[in-house]
């Protein structure tokens, strides 16, 4: 992701989390830390006829990665393009060098918490109220050896 694709990424971020999105300061905030040999992230997007369609970040912090966001256009559900883009951010926590990946999903979001049981994560607890201003909690799950899984989801996948 660059500077350039920030607003259809917005665009995309707004249909899909309409209550909670993400501002354009956010995803700014994120790229200033993707580049350069200090990056702690690694955000990527996907692109069908020159339309952005999906988007995915990741942030790392010593031996523990964060998604921070995966999103795929409605017209491209189904497709696996989740897959695709989850794939490339434990990619990323590999070159990280980080042990683990943590993610928060919403409980009422079963598409996604089922993608990323397919690719290991698992449930560790719950974030009361943290997808606001909605008041939705939020599933924490959790993967340990992301190179094992991404070998595993590509081997069989």
């Amino acid at each position: 992701m660059r500077w350039w694709d920030i607003d259809p990424v917005l665009e995309l971020e707004k249909g899909l989390f309409p209550e909670d999105a993400w501002s354009r300061g956010m995803f700014w905030s994120e790229l200033a830390h993707s580049r350069g040999p200090e990056a702690t992230r690694r955000y990527v997007v996907a692109e069908r006829a020159g339309r952005v369609v999906g988007y995915a970040g990741l942030a790392s912090s010593g031996d523990v990665a964060d998604i921070q966001t995966i999103a795929v256009a409605r017209d491209h559900w189904g497709t696996g393009l989740g897959g695709r883009l989850l794939t490339e951010l434990l990619h990323a926590a590999s070159t990280f060098e980080c042990a683990e990946v943590m993610l928060e999903c919403r409980v009422d979001n079963v598409r996604a918490q089922k993608l990323y049981e397919r690719f290991g994560f698992e449930p560790i607890g719950f974030r009361r109220g943290y997808y606001q201003p909605g008041n939705v909690d939020a599933l924490v799950m959790r993967l340990t050896d992301p190179a094992t899984s991404v070998q595993g989801t590509e081997n069989n996948g």
